[in-house]
């Protein structure tokens, strides 16, 4: 069973900065894809960053230039930097760990809260 731990989340200033890291455990598999999700009340939760080891590390078009994903294959990481944060960036923040097959993992949320 693998397991996500995050961490990072917390309450930032409006044009603050968080970096958000996540790290997996118990595969003996490499993983397809790692990455983060965000979801707000109310919203359906939507993919933000993936990482896809000798592919790409990249953000949705909306929050290039003030987020940025890294990710470390070995290590089974992935971090989230997140600069001029927005009070619309509150929300709860998830990161995911997908297997080739399709399968998919989840942590348990880190809540990134951007509020003066």
């Amino acid at each position: 069973q693998v397991q996500l731990v995050e961490s990072g989340g917390g309450l930032v200033q409006p044009g603050g900065s968080l970096t958000l890291s996540c790290s997996a455990s118990g595969s003996a598999f490499k993983f397809h894809s790692m990455g983060w999700y965000r979801q707000t009340p109310g919203e359906q939760r939507k993919l933000i960053a993936a990482f896809i080891p000798g592919s790409t590390a990249d953000v949705v078009d909306s929050l290039k230039g003030r987020f940025t994903i890294s990710g470390d294959s070995d290590k089974k990481t992935v971090a989230l930097q997140m600069n001029s944060l927005k009070p619309e960036d509150t929300a709860a923040y998830y990161c995911y760990y997908a297997l080739s097959g399709g399968t998919t993992y989840w942590g348990q949320g880190t809540q990134v809260t951007v509020s003066s």
